[in-house]
């Protein structure tokens, strides 16, 4: 007899095992902002993965993959102007500047995400926004390895209430609530 674990199936659309599915529980969010997700390729099949479950939340967002092939992201779409990187560090925009029209979010790990500005020229000529470091005691599945690390959902959430006020915010901040709450009830994402 074999005492190999078989995983769950998973949901096809939020890529949570079927019995944590939070397709349910996700919220239409309209925002003034356009959000870019720009989903590193090894993102993809990670049930940890929060970038898939804000791009089904956000009403004007767009998820597009990191690196597939070579050039096979067309970088003009990150010279619209208006448009801004949400990075957790470096130079942020001029106080004067106007607010973003457009947020650039790398749904990436934290060494990923500073290799993606390093071989994209175009994101490294962005104005960003940096966010403060979370607060302690915020919900989270695992510990950061950056101090300002935070899932792509909840970095999501905290870039709309400081573009667009916390009333925005609120539904994305219970939806990354309650899937941490979810999963650690559970104890696992398998």
């Amino acid at each position: 007899m074999s005492s190999r674990v078989f995983p769950r199936p998973r949901c096809l659309r939020c890529n949570l095992p079927l019995h944590l599915c939070l397709c349910a529980e996700i919220p239409r969010v309209e925002t003034r902002t356009r959000f870019l997700i720009l989903q590193h390729v090894v993102e993809i099949p990670k049930k940890s993965n929060t970038g898939r479950v804000a791009a089904l939340a956000l009403a004007n967002a767009e998820l597009l993959t990191y690196g597939v092939q070579a050039g096979s992201f067309d970088t003009a779409l990150l010279s619209e102007p208006g448009t801004w990187l949400l990075y957790p560090d470096g130079p942020t925009a001029p106080q004067d500047a106007p607010m973003p029209s457009r947020l650039v979010v790398l749904d990436a790990s934290w060494s990923q995400a500073r290799r993606m500005t390093q071989r994209l020229p175009a994101l490294r000529a962005l104005p960003r926004l940096v966010l403060p470091p979370p607060a302690p005691g915020m919900l989270r599945l695992r510990d950061p390895t950056h101090p300002s690390g935070m899932s792509t959902l909840d970095a999501i959430a905290r870039a709309v209430a400081v573009l667009e006020g916390p009333e925005a915010a609120a539904p994305l901040e219970r939806l990354a609530a309650l899937r941490v709450q979810r999963i650690a009830e559970c104890g696992t994402l398998n």
